[in-house]
């Protein structure tokens, strides 16, 4: 038999879609950086999902502070997910390597594992166009699983995937790069419903400059 090969991020969250949520559904270290988030953000700040998945629990938290919410992914499977389970945000397929956001810019960007299933060459050059998708003082915060790896395959409930990352220091001094002041960053360690125990990375940035106004 030949080697297996492996989903892209459509067809790995086309096929999971509803699981998903369910098997991440508790994550500590999420939800403390989206309430981190909200407290922050003035009423009807833009905010850009990315990455968004079903739409929970960043983009329903987010809508409910009173935030105008715009939720990309590649799966159609997710879009449709998160376009019925939070209504009041609006959902969009796109690829955040290329997605093409409105004038005006973000008061905020979030990522919440979505910089995964992308080479380092491509993960630099998003961090650089999110710096720049934000509003002077705008938040940038992310999660993902650090490591030194790139191009990674690995087994991820039942799909074969491809993942890359960097260590802490190294997101760190990347999102420098990118223009964007991180704030806070740590790990934890998160233990999902299924599956083996992960060690999860959050950083929380913000790009210089005045206090974010809608």
């Amino acid at each position: 038999m030949g080697e297996r090969v492996p989903d892209t991020a459509a067809e790995a969250f086309d096929a999971l879609g509803a699981d998903y949520e369910r098997v991440f559904a508790d994550i500590p270290a999420r939800d403390e950086a989206l309430s981190w988030l909200a407290d922050r953000l003035p009423a009807h700040a833009r905010v850009l999902d990315a990455g968004c998945g079903t739409g929970r629990p960043a983009a329903a938290v987010l809508a409910a502070a009173g935030c105008e919410v715009t939720g990309i992914d590649v799966s159609s499977t997710m879009v449709a997910l998160a376009r019925g389970q939070v209504p009041g945000a609006r959902f969009e397929q796109a690829d955040v390597r290329d997605f093409e956001p409105p004038a005006g810019g973000y008061h905020a960007v979030v990522a919440f594992f979505s910089l995964l299933q992308m080479g380092r060459a491509e993960l630099g050059a998003v961090l650089s166009r999110i710096a720049g998708w934000l509003v002077p003082g705008g938040y940038f915060v992310m999660m993902t699983v650090p490591g030194d790896f790139e191009d990674l395959q690995v087994d991820f409930l039942g799909r074969r995937i491809v993942v890359t990352s960097w260590t802490e220091d190294d997101w760190v001094r990347r999102l420098g790069e990118a223009g964007l002041e991180v704030v806070r960053s740590g790990t934890s360690v998160h233990v999902p419903a299924e599956g083996m125990t992960e060690e999860h990375l959050t950083c929380l940035a913000r790009r210089p400059g005045g206090t974010p106004a809608a």
